[in-house]
């Protein structure tokens, strides 16, 4: 069927970014509470891990508005603020009923308390301030930032495929607008 005289047919664009909607969907859909609290605490530990990196960095560098934290003259160490999140997470988890346990605040409070700490292990591990370090700084923080990303991906997976199998069947999410005719804009016939 043509478009009435007048009409231009414009077609859709297809965007390869799947919807916000489409992911929220194959999230609840796709995933079990288990793999959701997997999920997220992966999700939280990347994120928290990268942000704790440019943070640490910056302030290493002397730019932006970020300082170090102290107390009377001690440095606080971020390794401490995950120690509080883990052991709010493991109340929860020992007191805490099945619907406590299963939300989404814990999982994420789980993976930014692991990275918290982890992102000073070295320091844990030898109970000297040896963070800055040349000797394996760099290696580290690509060791576990691949670590981070690779364990969000798989824990992401099943989320990711379903995507992948909207987008090769075409799966258009309800209510998403389809191709339309819209009006031609009228030529300017005016002499001056």
């Amino acid at each position: 069927m043509r478009p009435a005289a007048g009409w231009v047919y414009c077609c859709r664009v297809t965007n390869l970014a799947p919807s916000p909607d489409a992911v929220l969907r194959a999230y609840h859909e796709e995933l079990g509470p288990g793999q959701q609290s997997a999920l997220l605490s992966w999700l939280a530990f990347t994120g928290t891990f990268a942000g704790l990196r440019a943070l640490t960095y910056s302030i290493r560098a002397g730019k932006g508005p970020f300082r170090n934290i102290s107390v009377g003259g001690e440095h606080l160490h971020h390794y401490m603020w995950g120690i509080g999140l883990l052991s709010g997470v493991g109340a929860v988890a020992v007191r805490g009923d099945e619907q406590h346990r299963r939300h989404p605040a814990v999982a994420v409070c789980y993976g930014a308390g692991m990275a918290l700490i982890v992102d000073e292990f070295a320091l844990l591990l030898d109970l000297k301030d040896v963070y800055w370090a040349r000797q394996g700084r760099i290696s580290i923080d690509l060791g576990v930032g691949a670590i981070a990303v690779a364990g969000s991906y798989f824990a992401a997976l099943p989320v990711l495929r379903r995507l992948q199998r909207e987008r090769k069947h075409g799966a258009v999410a309800p209510g998403a607008p389809g191709p339309e005719a819209v009006p031609e804009p009228e030529a300017d016939h005016s002499t001056a």
